[in-house]
């Protein structure tokens, strides 16, 4: 784990809007998807050049075909391996994938190709590590598939409840893969999170509501799954959210464990 340094920022954005506050506010790294509402897809190859051109920093894209369980045929890993060339070929810098069995522990046979295919790109596995079946087990499952660090709330829904969960899961880490705490983060959780986790990386999203400027509206039509609201404003990441976290950050050192 780096020592001395202030823990990076990974911030998670899915819009071109909130790929330029990003890149206006310094933030270090971004996790690039589609559709954060469905949790994350892979992005359009479009999305990524456009990203590459307004970001400077380092770009982790999504890797998911679709949105829904964890559990993949044959055919939807032959579209994430072709997948990871054309994201290595348009600017990604690595990717944030995840896969698991129908018992709900981790698909290690799947994974290492990934990781193989992937070879040179940073890879991230996401928290589909939260809802597998044991998380000591998954963890020594991603060490041995050789991921480079797993995202995770602590196997709860936001990361606060999964605090102390997240705690024991930095100390079995030792320092064989990084920890990435995700989920529910905000600004005023970070010193907390660091003091107990020692976590070098902090992940959030920073998103606010911001209205649509449709004036004409169709509220009672909706344009997608009719469970899903919201056609009338969007989500976009908040520069005062992420100079937050940055602050909340600056004094702060990593506290590597092992």
């Amino acid at each position: 784990m780096r020592q001395n340094l202030r823990p990076l920022l990974e911030i998670c954005v899915d819009t071109l809007d909130s790929v330029q506050v990003c890149a206006h506010a310094g933030v270090e790294r971004i996790e690039l998807c589609a559709g954060l509402v469905e949790g994350g897809t892979t992005p359009s190859i479009g999305l990524l050049q456009a990203a590459r051109r307004l970001f400077p920093g380092k770009i982790m894209a999504m890797l998911r075909p679709r949105a829904g369980d964890f559990v993949y045929s044959d055919d939807e890993i032959d579209l994430m391996l072709n997948e990871i060339d054309f994201l290595r070929q348009h600017g990604a810098d690595g990717i944030v994938c995840g896969m698991l069995t129908p018992e709900g522990t981790i698909d290690t046979t799947r994974l290492k190709a990934i990781v193989a295919r992937a070879a040179g790109l940073d890879i991230t596995f996401h928290r589909a590590f939260d809802v597998s079946r044991d998380l000591t087990e998954s963890l020594e499952a991603l060490i041995a598939s050789g991921v480079r660090r797993a995202l995770t709330s602590g196997g709860q829904p936001d990361i606060m409840r999964g605090l102390d969960a997240l705690t024991d899961l930095a100390k079995q880490a030792a320092g064989r893969i990084g920890i990435l705490p995700g989920g529910g983060v905000k600004p005023e959780f970070i010193a907390e999170i660091i003091r107990r986790t020692g976590a070098a990386e902090i992940h959030l999203s920073a998103r606010v509501s911001v209205p649509s400027p449709m004036r004409h509206r169709r509220p009672d039509i909706p344009l997608g799954a009719a469970s899903v609201p919201g056609e009338y404003e969007r989500k976009t990441a908040s520069e005062a959210i992420i100079r937050a976290a940055r602050h909340a950050t600056r004094s702060l050192n990593p506290r590597p464990w092992g």
